[in-house]
């Protein structure tokens, strides 16, 4: 699934990918016939594709549920739901350090009461993950974007229930659509995050770049403004104003979370046994922190350091639009995308918490990037592959020796947090050349392969101009270099 660069665009030889992709296409080649890639890549191979991964996650799903079992937080979600949401009668993490639209399907989740609970709760992600891979692929009629769906397919097979029990298991889809959608209907674009973003707050780092980088800020706002009225109405209903952002006040007496990035000097501390750093459970929010000599100090100065970090590449977004026309053409689908992954990727690096299931946060972007130009893509893509890997390493499979000091596991966790830093690095550098010189990234309004060709515009200095789609975003099965 490699793609030869066009002659015209200039190869950038400090992060030349070439002889490493040409081998990872040798090995594919070996493992799979043409004859399978060209099936794995037609609409049958992908929803086949698609349904082996779903039904297997339904049949265990299933499985847990007859049982009267859940799977890590979606037992939460269960006893919230069973009890109205009452914080009162918690004894444990509120229902309200979640957005309220995150409870509307748990709500849906508990409608048949608690022995289905799981199975309804990863159908629902089942439906949304099937929605998105139609967004993506228009139903499979544009063949260019299914290898981009089974990269988002095989991501989150690795994910595993990170990305099936979690409330964020059902944003990653519903952006993944929103993004599919882009700059070429930004209030329909804008409403769907806004909904993500009522949900689990991170799309609100999407809001942010779509909002950077689109002519009609008008309707950005506005649909997020009817969201949040929707919203409103909604806590009144439920008599629950007065906890509406509960979910950011309940952040902010967090300490460092063992898996953030930030806190890899704890962690080595307490795997090293020096200076009393050491680990231990807040049971009032169900985590795994880390405390030391400074870490309180680390853990206030988070919270400010997210919102620098964000608006600062908000402003790198916005730069390389205005410059980026001065030099030869700004693209907006590039730059919602780019913009999408540097923010994103930011709300994980500086989050004080680090979940494991954050990860499925930076997959929506790489896929709908992918679906537009392949080889732009691919070293986000094999990044995030590698994430994948190796946060299930860390969760679940040997969380617990992580929790209890293994240098081995903390060494895990150092590498899965340094590829995410390098992941950062990476987009933040793909804004600065989008401004600086364009014509190092590959066009992705051109072709517009996800929207309606009559809408995607390519702007050059002083004019407009429609864009032709190509034919493929990837290179056919079995293509050589």
């Amino acid at each position: 699934m490699l793609l030869r660069a066009p002659p015209h665009l200039k190869k950038d030889r400090t992060i030349a990918t070439d002889t490493f992709f040409a081998t990872l296409a040798r090995f594919r080649d070996a493992l799979f016939p043409a004859r399978t890639q060209t099936w794995l890549t037609s609409p049958q191979g992908l929803w086949t594709v698609f349904a082996l991964i779903h039904v297997a996650a339904l049949v265990l799903a299933g499985i847990q549920s007859l049982r009267g079992e859940g799977y890590s937080d979606t037992g939460i979600y269960r006893t919230w739901a069973s009890i109205g949401f009452d914080e009162t009668r918690v004894l444990g993490p509120s229902p309200w350090v979640y957005p309220i639209l995150a409870l509307v399907p748990m709500a849906v989740a508990f409608i048949f009461g608690n022995a289905p609970f799981f199975f309804i709760w990863v159908l629902m992600i089942a439906v949304l993950n099937a929605l998105a891979v139609g967004k993506l692929t228009s139903w499979g009629k544009k063949r260019h974007a299914i290898p981009a769906a089974l990269w988002w397919l095989v991501f989150t097979a690795l994910m595993a229930w990170l990305g099936f029990a979690r409330v964020d298991g059902l944003t990653a889809p519903v952006v993944l659509i929103a993004l599919s959608l882009g700059v070429a209907s930004p209030f329909l674009t804008s409403f769907i995050l806004s909904v993500a973003t009522w949900t689990k707050v991170w799309p609100a780092a999407v809001v942010l770049a779509l909002f950077t980088v689109v002519r009609q800020r008008v309707q950005v706002v506005l649909a997020g403004v009817l969201v949040t009225a929707f919203v409103v109405v909604l806590a009144l209903s439920m008599n629950s104003l007065p906890k509406l952002l509960n979910f950011l006040l309940e952040q902010g007496d967090r300490g460092m979370q063992l898996e953030a990035t930030f806190t890899a000097p704890w962690l080595w501390l307490s795997v090293l046994g020096l200076g009393g750093a050491h680990m231990y459970m807040n049971q009032d929010i169900n985590s795994m922190q880390v405390d030391g000599p400074g870490s309180e100090v680390m853990s206030v100065l988070m919270q400010p350091l997210l919102i620098v970090a964000a608006l600062l590449v908000a402003a790198l977004i916005f730069w390389a639009l205005h410059t980026g026309k001065r030099n030869g053409g700004a693209d907006r689908t590039a730059l919602l995308l780019f913009g999408s992954l540097a923010l994103v990727t930011a709300f994980v690096v500086f989050n004080k918490v680090g979940s494991p299931q954050f990860m499925v946060w930076l997959a929506p972007p790489v896929a709908v990037g992918l679906a537009h130009q392949w080889e732009a893509w691919r070293v986000p893509a094999t990044m995030l592959i590698g994430v994948a890997v190796l946060t299930y390493l860390v969760y679940p499979l040997f969380y617990d020796a992580l929790s209890h000091d293994n240098a081995v596991m903390a060494a895990v966790l150092t590498l899965r947090n340094l590829l995410l830093v390098v992941l950062f690095v990476w987009s933040v550098r793909q804004l600065f050349l989008m401004g600086r010189n364009p014509s190092r990234i590959p066009r992705h309004d051109a072709g517009a392969p996800l929207a309606d060709s009559a809408t995607a515009v390519v702007e050059q200095p002083g004019e407009e101009q429609p864009g032709e789609v190509p034919e493929h975003s990837a290179p056919a099965a079995g293509q050589k270099r």
